[in-house]
């Protein structure tokens, strides 16, 4: 019996030791700090360029700097730039971004100028796509190529892994995010060792790439909105009613994106596709507002430092707007991620909640709108409670979102995500 017992104990992995981790601090430091300094340059030099653009060029030409001629022209004109970046540039800026995500391919070096160049002009021309999908493909073809260069006895998988976890940290501030990411990637992967150990060198490259960019950017997610203090039962109500609304908006996007997709494809050349995209995008700028540009973070901070400032109405209407040039950005082939406009449609419809019912508190509903739209968008359940969490500081609604998270989830998983195959059918 005692043998029959032992024979079912569940076996352990043996802890790696001390000496075994310790050669992976440097080089994942030195990741994280490229990683860092490659997500700022880019980000700066496309805010300088839509300073540019959205600044002085309008004005200099008598023209409105958000008005409706002005916007569109701009979306067309970053269409046909982008365009031209994907046509002409050897690499062709990197796959189509529709089949891409957070776990990004190692590109060949070449591919990466252009794709750092058609990034940057997406971001700084008005689409509505974030910086992550491109600056970690970025990061991964390059720390890739350096780490096989100059480190060979390492294991070329390893550095994948650190550039995407270095990248993720610089880009949220923080490397609690890259170790979540990271964390739910290896969930069902078999991996030696204990699940600390194997994170080890992921958080010293998350670390080291989000303390760079704190340094060098000073970048915040608090919104300022005001503190929930002590939920009681109506703060729950709300919770289990907006974050399932917002994840069920979200799969509607998410079951158009290969139907829109493909119908950018059937005009097969990319200064066809592109600059059609950016026709679609201006009409929805002129029916959503100047709001609805962009990635999105600046605009939400514009939203959360008045939270009373527009009606249910507009709201709803800047929610449903970005959210149609999200799934326009991303179809047509413009290079971006797809999170920091997924906050800025959940924050919308947050406050929308709030303005339709006054006794939603607004903290609660743009953690909770932003909650859902991401678990949809993303089916990244870790990253989505993280970001919803980090944008309110107010530690009562982190069980909040728990609860709302559940049936949240029951209504994403299973189903198809925002990311395609080669073939352009949905990935379940």
């Amino acid at each position: 019996m005692a043998q029959e017992t032992e024979k079912q104990a569940p076996s352990t992995r043996p802890a790696a030791p001390a000496r075994a981790l310790l050669p992976s601090i440097l080089p994942a430091a030195a990741v994280g700090v490229l990683a860092s300094l490659t997500f700022v340059g880019v980000s700066s030099a496309a805010e300088q360029l839509q300073r540019v653009l959205w600044g002085p060029l309008p004005k200099a030409l008598g023209v409105g700097p958000y008005s409706v001629l002005w916007m569109f022209v701009m979306l067309v004109a970053t269409g046909a730039a982008v365009g031209l970046v994907v046509w002409k540039v050897p690499g062709h800026a990197g796959p189509d971004p529709a089949t891409t995500g957070l776990n990004a391919p190692v590109l060949p070096l070449y591919v990466l100028p252009g794709l750092v160049l058609a990034a940057g002009l997406m971001l700084a021309g008005g689409p509505s796509l974030g910086p992550e999908n491109p600056i970690i493909a970025v990061n991964v073809g390059l720390v890739a190529w350096l780490g096989t260069r100059f480190l060979p006895r390492r294991p070329g998988a390893l550095w994948p892994v650190l550039a995407e976890a270095a990248t993720i940290g610089a880009l949220f501030g923080t490397p609690v995010a890259a170790a979540l990411v990271i964390s739910e990637a290896l969930a069902g992967k078999p991996m030696p060792g204990l699940l600390w150990d194997n994170l080890f060198a992921p958080l010293t490259a998350g670390a080291f790439g989000a303390i760079t960019t704190t340094l060098v950017a000073h970048p915040t997610f608090d919104l300022g909105l005001p503190p929930l203090g002590h939920p009681n039962a109506k703060d729950v109500l709300a919770a289990l009613v907006i974050a399932p609304v917002a994840a069920l908006l979200g799969m509607c996007a998410v079951r158009a994106f290969p139907y829109v997709h493909a119908a950018f494809q059937r005009l097969r050349h990319p200064m066809l596709m592109l600059p059609a995209g950016g026709v679609v995008l201006g009409a929805l700028a002129a029916a959503g507002g100047h709001l609805t540009l962009f990635k999105g973070l600046s605009e939400v901070g514009v939203l959360a430092a008045n939270p009373d400032g527009w009606s249910a109405g507009q709201f709803a209407t800047m929610t449903v707007v970005k959210l149609a040039a999200l799934l326009v950005a991303a179809s047509c082939g413009f290079r971006g991620g797809r999170i920091f406009p997924a906050v800025f449609i959940g924050t919308a419809l947050g406050l929308c909640a709030h303005a339709l019912v006054p006794a939603v508190h607004p903290s609660l509903g743009v953690a909770t709108g932003v909650l859902g739209i991401l678990l949809a968008i993303t089916r990244q359940g870790w990253v989505s409670l993280f970001t919803a969490a980090v944008l309110v500081a107010s530690p009562a609604i982190i069980a909040l979102l728990c609860i709302a998270s559940l049936p949240a989830w029951l209504l994403v998983t299973g189903r198809p995500q925002m990311q395609l195959r080669a073939d352009g059918t949905s990935i379940c």
